[in-house]
């Protein structure tokens, strides 16, 4: 039986020239917005050609969906940052660490704000993003049960995941209004998030032993 080869990485010298390509994506992203992307612009702003551009990206689109899965891994990766248990009383002091640690990458990342909360229109983008939030859901239902007793959740509502949106929906509307997610709006979006998770989490849930 003929085996398939697994999927090659890129090579070192492709992997810098599509680093090259996103860092100058990122910049025009966080500089003038969605608009002003082009494959010219990016191959302009990343000094190399525009058939480079297109070797690795065949549209903006695909340049948005590979900036938008780079957002999110900042995301993963914050949920997979030490917790500390002792410090936890109640299930919404984990969301509160959870999304705080959100709202940062989002106030150190212009590019993530335009991607994820502006209104581009781009329903590629909206489609990836939406699937990343899935899977971020899925990681929060993960970290939560981790620390905290559970009760059973529904099958057919991805809760941690509508939960995420929700709150976004609130930072969408500070950045439309004031080009940033402002404390008050901050405050405003945590409270969304763990309104809608109190729809299906009890105000006191058991806390797990967790050996530190």
């Amino acid at each position: 039986m003929t085996r398939l080869a697994p999927p090659r990485k890129p090579r070192a010298r492709s992997q810098a020239r599509i680093d090259s390509i996103l860092d100058a994506a990122r910049a025009l992203l966080a500089s003038d917005g969605v608009a002003s992307l082009s494959i010219y612009s990016v191959a302009e702003r990343a000094e190399i050609p525009p058939s480079s551009v297109y070797h690795f990206f065949a549209s903006v689109p695909a340049l948005l969906e590979a900036l938008t899965a780079d957002v999110h891994e900042a995301f993963r990766e914050s949920l997979q940052q030490p917790i500390d248990h002792d410090q936890l009383n109640q299930w919404r002091d984990l969301s509160h660490v959870v999304e705080s640690r959100m709202l940062a990458i989002y106030s150190d990342d212009a590019a993530a704000r335009q991607l994820i909360l502006a209104q581009h229109g781009l329903t590629e983008v909206t489609q990836a993003d939406r699937q990343h939030d899935i899977e971020l859901g899925n990681l929060m239902h993960a970290l939560f049960a981790r620390h905290f007793q559970l009760p059973t959740l529904p099958d057919d509502v991805e809760v941690f995941a509508l939960a995420l949106e929700l709150a976004d929906r609130v930072y969408a509307r500070s950045v439309q209004l004031h080009h940033a997610i402002t404390p008050r709006m901050a405050e405003e979006g945590l409270r969304v998030f763990d309104a809608y998770l109190g729809l299906y989490l009890p105000p006191y849930l058991p806390k797990r032993l967790i050996e530190q």
